[in-house]
């Protein structure tokens, strides 16, 4: 990494946490009126009103495709319902409606199964965007550097196409602010890599941000200024990163025990789902994503481990 500022602008003491009993709150959202919705294992979604109060709405269990559904990404739609990508064995895109039904929504593209479907939203312009970290079954074969067959997908109108592929565990994706790029987290390759959207597809592809040992980019998220900010798996930091590319460490609890654990494993091929569980000493859970308060005064963090959400201030300025 270059121009990294490594010393963090908030402690712990800046955290505070929201809500309670989740359940794996890997991704986490803000709707109109402000209340947070964040992905809930085996059910759907979970809702914390403003005042706290949490309620939780799915199917109990939720199967889909004839296993536990684990929600990974979610995509809260204007008409109250919640697109889910199903990480879990039965993998997919599944719709939550407001009467708490599941209803697929797409299980291949182009006879490739959605084994592993991590991440989805919706853009303004409709559009659905989908990654399937691997096609590996079960997915934690494709917990490797030395593997990459994780793929973009999108859908419109109905139709799905598959845009890229060879990505090294496709994680989060989100388009550049100005509309012309998207960007994704490869996470076993500790990168975000960048693409031109053009009427043509996705092409022009490039490394955006490098980063080292124990930062495994998972959630991103562009702020109203431009600036990217990464949640990484594992060190358990919190990057904003400029568009001249300078990189700022917002919050870290980064356990070194534990980041050796992970990376000897990685470097045996030994790595499994155990690794991506173990928070060791870390009090973050494992931060996997990102989202804003309406104002942008305030950072909200789900995770892989924790049963909060996780708020922090967003600092102003940079640092001097």
């Amino acid at each position: 990494m270059t121009h990294a500022v490594l010393t963090p602008r908030l402690t712990l003491a800046d955290v505070s946490r929201i809500g309670d009993g989740l359940d794996r709150p890997e991704s986490v959202h803000v709707n109109a009126e402000g209340s947070i919705i964040v992905s809930h294992r085996a059910r759907g979604v979970s809702r914390i009103a403003p005042d706290g109060s949490v309620s939780t709405h799915g199917p109990e269990p939720a199967i889909a495709n004839g296993a536990e559904l684990v929600p990974n990404g979610i995509a809260p739609q204007a008409d109250g319902s919640t697109l889910i990508a199903n990480i879990g064995e039965g993998g997919g895109i599944w719709r939550l409606t407001t009467g708490d039904l599941l209803e697929c929504v797409l299980e291949q593209v182009d006879g490739v199964p959605l084994a592993a479907a991590n991440f989805v939203m919706t853009d303004e312009q409709g559009r659905t965007w989908v990654t399937v970290s691997t096609v590996q079954q079960p997915r934690f074969n494709a917990y490797s550097d030395k593997v990459a067959d994780g793929l973009i997908v999108l859908i419109v109108n109905g139709k799905a196409m598959i845009l890229a592929d060879n990505i090294c565990f496709a994680n989060e994706c989100r388009l550049t602010p100005d509309g012309a790029g998207l960007v994704v987290s490869e996470t076993f390759s500790r990168r975000i890599t960048r693409f031109d959207l053009s009427p043509s597809g996705l092409t022009n592809r490039r490394t955006l941000v490098q980063f080292g040992r124990g930062d495994f980019p998972d959630g991103i998220r562009f702020d109203r200024s431009g600036h990217l900010w990464v949640t990484c798996i594992v060190s358990n930091r919190l990057w904003r990163i400029a568009p001249d590319g300078a990189m700022e460490l917002i919050l870290q609890d980064y356990d070194a025990a534990l980041v050796e654990r992970v990376e000897t494993a990685l470097a045996q091929g030994q790595m499994g789902r155990e690794h991506f569980y173990d928070t060791g000493e870390s009090s973050l859970g494992n931060i996997a994503s990102v989202t804003f308060s309406k104002d942008e005064s305030r950072a909200y963090l789900g995770s892989l481990c924790g049963t909060s959400i996780l708020s922090i201030p967003v600092p102003q300025g940079e640092h001097a």
